[in-house]
């Protein structure tokens, strides 16, 4: 009797263990099923199935670390990035020696600004994963956002070391050694970029920046050209071109540029905006009434339109000034220091007009709107060429 009960109660074991390992091979057939499921959707963008068949595996393996960083990262893909957050950061301590749940909870928390957290989740996935030259970049590039410029310099440093053709990295490297390191350091890292990458519309507009700095401008001018030649269809890149050839003292190649730009783009407002500025200062620098009158001419349709900017409606303000038309620089002026950004120059000449006109309390307003913007006393405008015989 007793071996029956003990030979039914060993069999009745085998076939619970039975089920029970049944059950197991199902669920981890069901799991990897709806990973791989997953996965697809995520392939083809279907975001919404793809986090659908995350949760059901977490469903069947709250613990999983895979089920948790795929679910994660959907969620990052969508723009749901408290949710991303969530998933990463549990992805991550699910698993401390993964560098991959770190990496996606820095661009997480980098894509909704929180670079400090970045830098933290990429610091800890690059301590795990030293040879990585994009953990480098991206460990960098947080630095550099959350203002730690010397820690960016560092890591830029080696994201190079590693891979000395990372363009990106090379421009990032520019970008914070501005002011931070000496000009040859930082042209350096930038001409090394756009070697890489002669397309790098990004670093070769840092260098002509650098070298407009600096007052290299013939240096500037080869920069401006090349972006010039990589985005034909920017109007704002011949107009570079053009204040570059101005300020290097070459305003006939300055026009000459801005005429080809005006013929490829005839409805751009800062191709005629800067032609009238070349033609502006060459007046003032030089007491031509024709060259004024060819600054009225690229201005005056430009000052016109309704959208003109602050800089524009200036310019012509200026213009009109030294004409002598007082009564139109006044109300062109008047319209130029309601627009933003304003330019400050514009309170000088409308001062000095309504002063002239006898606009008293206009002129005073213009002076103290003038002295926050830039404190100091107002300037008195240049009226040598108001002053020449017509």
């Amino acid at each position: 009797m007793n071996r029956t009960i003990v030979g039914s109660v060993a069999v009745m074991s085998l076939l619970i263990a039975a089920v029970f390992v049944w059950l197991d091979a199902r669920q981890e057939r069901e799991y990897r099923r709806l990973i791989a499921a997953g996965d697809a959707a995520a392939a083809r963008d279907d975001t919404v199935e793809a986090i659908e068949a995350f949760s059901g595996a977490l469903a069947l393996d709250p613990g999983s670390m895979i089920a948790r960083l795929k679910r994660g990262d959907t969620h990052r893909r969508r723009g749901e990035f408290p949710s991303a957050i969530r998933d990463l950061d549990e992805a991550a301590a699910l698993d401390a020696t993964a560098p991959r749940p770190l990496e996606l909870l820095g661009d997480a928390h980098a894509a909704v600004g929180r670079h400090q957290d970045a830098a933290s989740a990429y610091f800890r996935s690059l301590t795990l994963d030293d040879r990585v030259p994009r953990l480098a970049y991206k460990l960098g590039a947080a630095y550099y956002r959350s203002g730690q410029f010397p820690q960016a310099i560092a890591t830029l440093e080696r994201a190079v070391a590693l891979d000395r053709e990372f363009a990106e990295a090379y421009y990032l490297l520019g970008v914070s050694g501005r002011d931070r390191q000496p000009f040859e350091q930082t042209e350096k890292a930038l001409l090394r970029a756009v070697e890489i990458n002669p397309a790098f519309a990004a670093a070769r507009q840092e260098l002509a920046d650098l070298y407009e700095s600096a007052r290299r401008m013939q240096r500037a001018l080869e920069q401006l050209e090349a972006l010039a030649a990589l985005e034909p269809t920017r109007p704002e890149r011949s107009a570079r071109v053009a204040l570059a050839y101005a300020r290097l003292g070459r305003p006939d190649s300055a026009v000459l540029t801005l005429g080809r730009a005006a013929e490829r783009h005839p409805e751009a407002s800062i191709v005629y905006t800067t032609l009238g500025r070349v033609w502006l200062e060459t007046a003032e620098s030089q007491g031509d009434r024709i060259a004024l009158a060819k600054a009225l001419e690229a201005l005056g349709p430009v000052g016109g339109r309704a959208d003109a900017t602050s800089e524009s409606l200036t310019l012509y303000g200026r213009a009109l000034y030294l004409s002598g038309s007082l009564i139109a620089a006044e109300r062109t002026l008047g319209r130029a220091v309601e627009r933003l950004p304003i330019d400050p120059v514009a309170f000088t000449y409308l001062a000095d007009a309504a002063r002239r006109l006898g606009h008293a309390e206009l002129a005073r307003e213009a002076t103290l709107r003038y002295q926050v913007l830039s404190p100091g006393e107002l300037p008195t405008p240049d009226r040598s060429v108001s002053q020449l015989p017509n």
